[in-house]
């Protein structure tokens, strides 16, 4: 069930995504959800199941060293990031996936419950271009069993970020 956020206090809210979604004003909906840690279908295609919409509409968010500097990856959670595309969408030549222990550090979440949104540091950010095909995304709202919807712009207004074909098969 959405649940429309009306302030960063309430039950569901308070993560540094919903306190930064409340701040700019951004309309979005909440979508909490069990996290179940023995499910084996992975965080985001749970969350997808959990919230009743297809795989291809819910975006997840990876970090990734590109040339030495963490950048932000957002796909859809039915497919891989290709670093490659990455790396030439952030402007640099290689890219290889973040340490798990460096993304919780650099973004202030744990895997799992990434959010590209409110992270602790600001990072070059690229949404996969597979999103501009939605009126509203869902992302990760800063835990495990939190996710958000929002209208792609906003998050890429949000986020400082671009769009490129960086997801694969």
């Amino acid at each position: 069930m959405a649940k429309k956020s009306k302030h960063a206090s309430g039950t569901h809210g308070g993560t540094p995504a919903i306190v930064a979604l409340e701040k700019a004003g951004v309309a979005h909906t909440l979508h909490p959800y069990e996290h179940d840690p023995g499910s084996d279908l992975g965080y985001g295609l749970e969350a997808a199941a959990a919230i009743g919409v297809t795989a291809t509409q819910v975006f997840k968010t990876l970090l990734a060293d590109v040339d030495g500097r963490l950048v932000v990856g957002i796909v859809p959670v039915d497919r891989k990031l290709d670093l490659k595309a990455l790396a030439k969408a952030a402007g640099g030549k290689k890219a290889i996936m973040a340490e798990p222990a460096s993304a919780e550090r650099a973004t202030g979440y744990v895997v799992g419950g990434i959010s590209p949104l409110g992270q602790k540091q600001r990072h070059a950010t690229v949404l996969d271009d597979s999103a501009e095909a939605y009126d509203v995304v869902y992302v990760s709202g800063g835990r495990r069993g939190l996710d958000v919807g929002l209208a792609p712009g906003d998050l890429l207004r949000l986020t400082g970020g671009t769009t490129a074909p960086i997801a694969r098969d």
